[in-house]
């Protein structure tokens, strides 16, 4: 006999199962439909991307230049994304980025079909893409405490951190090496472009979601985003962890987007396919880890847990410098995901839920903003460093690098107050802002 389920029993396994909790609400179930494929579609863009810009160049210098270009506008233009995002409905903001994205990604689709893609071009409209996500991230973040209850957060922040790896690490990678390894990295491009056209048809789906206007209504750009500057300097464990993670991100993001793939192509001898299965691997542990985490909560000395799985993950890098084989790779790819994505969980879990919906998108601006900040000085100085000391030596140097730093700001005065106050269980039993 054949078992079908009827809504009572798909009712019941949202419940019972506590990631899936927040997918009964319409709007975040359209939005992380949207997100789930525009996720897999940039899983896709990262394995192509890396094989294009090796073809036509075989140097860690040349993707860097691209990664330069893809991560600078987002410093430039994500504090402003922030503030629009607290000004504007946000969901016409992310139609408006996905749109941005998929004509960036289908003109570099097109350009590698015809046979006439440069290096130019891919630094020019990498640009352009990263334009899009500096206005997408911050609306996408402030717009989940207005869709979902502050005590389901724990639960959508454990979904966004399941769902972002799956599509993001998991599917994307292996369905971009297989399409790169077998048609060709213009193809890979234009089905990311495609995917971003079914993120915003989901999107304007939802249901409209003004902003609550404030009394001064004629108060400056400016002085709302020093509003937002204002509140993170008021707490150590936001500006602490954003400086944290400025320096961690330096000495971890390019030697991670640039090098891997050259050990991998160029060391190992491994194909596209290969690169995108040491992404799915990491992809896999965090999934697990989201998963485990939607189910249990969060660990009463959570800050504490964030900071030392971020520590021990970025010392992954020495194994992904010291490994011989590619199934080595995949392994401490596995291993670094889970404890990246068990960090990320708590971060995002904190911010929506201590700081005000009406500053979220500000303070999330912010995040990006200062996090990410050295992200373009560290993709510039992955190449010199890997040709001065190789790219096994740069990889080792990084990993130590980031773990040290991630604990040393670990154990700066008040970083740890909110679990040490209960501040995350006396903001969760309060009435939800949406």
């Amino acid at each position: 006999m054949e078992f079908r389920p009827t809504p009572e029993t798909e009712g019941a396994l949202l419940t019972r199962v506590g990631i899936l909790r927040p997918l009964r609400i319409r709007d975040f179930a359209l939005l992380w439909a949207g997100a789930t494929v525009s996720l897999a579609g940039d899983g896709v863009y990262v394995v192509a991307l890396a094989w294009q810009v090796y073809a036509l160049s075989d140097s860690p210098t040349a993707l860097s230049l691209v990664g330069v270009a893809w991560t600078l506008p987002v410093g430039i233009f994500v504090l402003l994304g922030g503030v629009v995002s607290d000004r504007v409905e946000r969901r016409r903001i992310m139609i408006g980025a996905d749109l941005v994205r998929a004509l960036a990604a289908c003109t570099i689709g097109v350009l590698s079909l015809t046979g006439g893609i440069e290096l130019w071009h891919l630094i020019a409209l990498a640009a352009v893409f990263g334009t899009g996500e500096a206005f997408f991230g911050p609306a996408f973040t402030a717009v989940v405490p207005q869709i979902v209850p502050r005590h389901l957060l724990v639960q959508a922040n454990s979904l966004d951190q399941f769902i972002r790896p799956f599509a993001f690490l998991l599917v994307g990678p292996a369905l971009g090496g297989w399409i790169v390894a077998t048609l060709g990295p213009g193809e890979a491009f234009v089905l990311d472009a495609a995917t971003f056209l079914v993120s915003a048809t989901a999107i304007s789906l939802m249901r409209p979601r003004p902003l609550e206007r404030v009394a001064d209504g004629g108060r400056s750009m400016l002085r709302e985003l020093r509003e937002g500057f204002t509140f993170v300097r008021a707490h150590a464990w936001l500006w602490a962890t954003l400086l944290g993670a400025a320096v961690f991100l330096l000495a971890y993001w390019g030697p991670v987007e640039v090098l891997i793939p050259f050990r991998v192509r160029n060391e190992l001898g491994g194909s596209a396919g290969d690169f995108g299965l040491v992404l799915a691997c990491g992809g896999v542990g965090s999934l697990l880890a989201a998963f485990f985490l939607g189910q249990r909560g969060l660990p009463r000395r959570h800050i504490t847990f964030m900071y030392c799985a971020w520590a021990v993950g970025s010392f992954a890098l020495v194994g992904f410098g010291l490994a011989d084989t590619v199934w080595q790779l995949q392994a401490i790819s596995f291993v670094e995901g889970a404890l990246f994505t068990s960090g990320m969980v708590v971060w995002g879990t904190l911010v929506q839920t201590l700081v005000p919906t009406t500053l979220l998108g500000r303070v999330t601006s912010l995040d990006w903003f200062v996090s990410t900040s050295l992200v373009p000085i560290s993709f510039a100085l992955t190449g010199p460093m890997s040709a001065l000391l190789g790219a096994q030596t740069t990889l080792v140097a990084a990993g130590v690098a980031a773990s040290v730093v991630t604990i040393l700001f670990l154990f700066i005065p008040g970083v740890r107050d909110p679990e040490r106050r209960g501040a995350l269980e006396v903001a969760a039993s309060a009435p939800s802002e949406r």
